[in-house]
């Protein structure tokens, strides 16, 4: 009986605990979208339908986890009013888990986002950043999170973008640590803590977490963010094309298998993906598929009557007309991002008109700073600050020409990965640039007022706070000379459009690419 016993023991001891199944429920780049965002012909996301999708999932599913890629804040009135705090109301409500700081969470600096976190019912996470040294944040900011999910461990990582310096404005006590020394270390101590199921919560960008599944081991899956990215497959005439497989599938360095998923932008999918791990944390089994959030999805009544209230103080605001655009102004990213836009143009030719009192013969605009278009039509304060929500400022830097040359140069440096840096210039300039040639001598004209640019001479450019500052790597802006008018870039757009109330604006050939490859 006794050796019955231990051998009943032992067999009891050395079996395999079942597999587990875990849902993942995301959202990425929302950007103070609370309502819906018109795509093709039809209306997608908004949080109500989004509370609709996410009760019924969390319902249904097996061991739900609600996640999101970061950039919650900016980009709309209900961000420029409430600074995110209407965002995690629904969140709280909906019953997010973990959220990844975005570089957007801190636009308005480390204040927004501390006020944000205190209010969040979940951690807020970033491994690659330190904030101790920020009387705002610290404790409020963690590397990671350990959540019980079916009884199971799953650690939860989070990432923001290294280029968040560049970007916005963390300020000077917050500490960028190198990423994937800050996420292998992060991984590790989830393993020795006895987690073996790990989830990134990233805002570091579709080809970045490609980069991070291959080279950090311990990590099971990635939730993108930071490049609304749409993967998956959708039978949807109103949606752009996929740019991958959902998920996508990366061998990690532990000979297992990494899995990227993304949701796009503005809550216009809701990405769910369920995942089966074995007892030792590995990936054995997956299937899913981003939901449209579409209009046929019924409204969260809860949701929708708190919408409409938060609505109340922005409605005149809204609807406020300042001018009629004549034809449609793209400002499409990705167009702006790469070549002559016609809303670039008009948001340059506004800088220079109001920095023209202060002496600036010419403007650069950012594509990342340019953030929607302009329908034709009627013109209301709501469109133009969806294009402008940054709150920067109008700034005034002297710049030879040469350092003019270097900052286009630097713009069209990375053309075909579709960043920020991309430049505009205002009426009367133009450039051309030579994509056949490496970066770093691709630009192949300038010109001002039909003159060549003069490298020797120095010029007053007008530009925002935040390209003046360095970022989006112009570090070539730093150090020159400024004058900061204080002028909001809202401000400027409208003011502008005021002035030409019925406005019109064709591509006029102010940038010109060479030798562009043929897909």
């Amino acid at each position: 009986m006794k050796k019955a016993m231990l051998l009943l023991t032992a067999l009891l001891g050395t079996a395999s605990a079942a597999p587990v199944t875990v849902t993942l429920l995301h959202t990425d780049d929302l950007h103070g979208h609370l309502e819906p965002s018109k795509v093709g012909e039809n209306t997608y996301g908004g949080y109500s339908r989004q509370t609709t999708l996410v009760r019924q999932f969390t319902a249904s599913d097996p061991n739900p986890l609600v996640l999101s890629g970061g950039d919650t804040f900016q980009g709309t009135l209900f961000y420029t009013l409430y600074q995110g705090l209407a965002d995690v109301l629904f969140m709280n409500y909906q019953g997010y888990q973990a959220m990844a700081v975005g570089n957007h969470e801190f636009d308005n600096g480390p204040a927004a986002l501390a006020r944000f976190a205190q209010k969040a019912k979940f951690p807020v996470l970033a491994a690659n950043i330190d904030v101790s040294a920020e009387p705002l944040l610290k404790d409020l900011v963690k590397p990671y999170v350990v959540l019980s999910i079916g009884g199971e461990k799953v650690g939860v990582i989070g990432a923001v973008t290294p280029d968040l310096p560049e970007l916005s404005s963390p300020g000077p006590n917050v500490k960028m640590l190198e990423l994937m020394t800050a996420l292998r270390n992060s991984a590790e101590q989830l393993r020795d803590q006895g987690v073996n199921k790990v989830v990134l919560v990233s805002h570091l960008g579709y080809t970045v977490e490609q980069q991070v599944a291959a080279a950090v081991p311990g990590i099971d899956v990635i939730v993108g963010g930071h490049s609304h990215t749409l993967l998956g497959t959708f039978d949807n005439k109103d949606f752009p094309k996929s740019e991958g497989p959902y998920p996508t599938i990366v061998q990690n360095p532990d000979g297992n298998k990494t899995l990227l998923v993304a949701a796009w932008e503005w809550g216009k999918v809701l990405g769910r993906l369920k995942v089966t791990f074995d007892d030792a944390g590995a990936v054995t089994a997956w299937e899913g598929n981003p939901i449209p959030v579409s209009q046929d999805i019924p409204e969260d009544d809860t949701t929708r009557r708190m919408i409409q209230t938060l609505a109340v103080p922005i409605a005149n605001l809204r609807q406020q007309v300042v001018a009629t655009a004549a034809s449609p102004l793209n400002g499409a990213r990705e167009v702006v991002r790469r070549r002559e836009s016609t809303m670039a143009n008009v948001l340059a030719d506004a800088a220079l008109l109001a920095g023209q009192n202060a002496g600036a013969e010419l403007a650069l605009v950012n594509g990342g700073g340019v953030r929607a278009s302009i329908d034709q039509g009627p013109v209301t304060f709501e469109e133009a600050i969806t294009v402008q929500p940054f709150g920067n400022t109008l700034t005034i830097i002297t710049l030879t020409g040469a350092q003019i040359k270097a900052a286009l140069e630097h713009g069209v440096a990375t053309w075909d990965q579709n960043k920020g840096q991309f430049l505009h210039v205002s009426r009367g300039m133009s450039y051309s640039f030579d994509l056949s040639k490496p970066a770093g001598s691709r630009v192949t004209a300038v010109t001002l007022n039909g003159q060549p640019l003069d490298d020797a001479r120095s010029y007053k450019v007008a530009t925002n706070n935040f390209t003046a500052a360095g970022g989006d790597g112009f570090t070539m802006f730093k150090e020159a000379p400024k004058l900061e008018t204080g002028i909001l870039d809202v401000d400027v757009l409208v003011n502008y459009l005021k002035a030409n109330p019925t406005l019109s604006a064709q591509p006029e050939g102010r940038i010109v690419i060479q030798n562009e490859p043929t897909k």
